[in-house]
């Protein structure tokens, strides 16, 4: 692998409750300063009377404690990282199961995931659920991760014609999951083995459903609008927007932003990345492979 140019990353998380009673989104980060590899882990709990908490914070801690322990030889973990990847989310889904099986009211809870690990200036990820990873490049959103739910579904049979858009949009299922860590199999897994590479000025941003209330097309403007400020700064805009919106239904939002620097480099080089397409007007979607 030729040797990577060296990036510096600038990341941050912010939390919100929203308008529920309390926080079922957990979030854990490293980047340490001057480290060729950083990852982020993100999980949104599911479950009511506090179950939905202790499933995402389950699934934080597993993961990301796997992760931190064989960061301490990077080479050796990029070489590997389908397969940490996938290992450590099958033990943090049977985690989840082995608690929920010993404290019947904890039965049910779950929770999904997103967990970018950077190595240089190159990202994999593992997801599962509905939680999205964005990628603002230039002026456009990509979403990168794929959707493990009825509405993803509803979508594509909508774009193929087999279904109304009113019915997708209204259908009473819509907002159930196809795949979350529940203790149980895992229908759907997206695990990202084959590296995209990052370029200078990219921001990345790792959330929990709830942020999409405020829609992507609001996602990518404040982030332009932002773009040139710290990620702290950029992840309090998105909340603040939020805020705005005063949705009484809003969810718990989670997130974490992330902005590359190549150190070598002025100005960025714009392009849109390899496998997707220019945006509809609510973003940017994945072409099907």
């Amino acid at each position: 692998m030729p040797e990577a140019v060296k990036y510096t990353y600038d990341a941050a998380p912010a939390i919100s409750v929203g308008q529920r009673e309390q926080q079922e989104d957990a979030v854990a980060i490293d980047f340490a300063d001057g480290a060729d590899i950083g990852f982020i882990v993100l999980a949104d709990g599911m479950g009511g009377h506090l179950a939905g908490d202790i499933a995402s914070k389950i699934v934080v801690t597993e993961i990301f404690s796997e992760l931190k322990m064989l960061a301490d030889d990077p080479q050796d973990m990029e070489n590997n990282i389908g397969g940490i990847l996938k290992r450590a989310v099958v033990e943090a889904n049977k985690c989840v199961g082995d608690v929920a099986e010993e404290q019947p009211q904890m039965h049910g809870m779950g929770s999904t995931l997103v967990a970018p690990v950077i190595f240089g200036n190159r990202l994999y990820w593992i997801s599962v659920g509905d939680s999205p990873l964005y990628l603002f490049r230039g002026s456009r959103l990509f979403r990168l991760n794929e959707e493990h739910s009825l509405a993803s579904r509803m979508d594509k049979l909508v774009a193929r014609g087999e279904m109304a858009r009113e019915d997708a949009e209204q259908h009473p299922d819509r907002s159930c999951l196809t795949s979350v860590l529940i203790g149980r199999s895992i229908p759907e897994i997206d695990c990202r083995d084959t590296p995209i590479q990052l370029r200078d000025n990219d921001i990345l941003i790792a959330a929990s459903d709830g942020l999409q209330f405020i829609g992507e097309q609001e996602i990518a403007r404040v982030v332009f609008e932002a773009r040139n400020q710290p990620s702290a700064d950029i992840g309090s805009k998105l909340l603040q927007s939020i805020v705005e919106l005063d949705d009484p239904e809003q969810d718990n939002v989670s997130l974490c932003v992330l902005k590359v620097a190549d150190r070598s480099k002025d100005t960025a080089e714009v392009f849109v990345p390899e496998g997707y397409v220019r945006p509809e007007p609510d973003g940017l979607r994945r072409q099907e492979r």
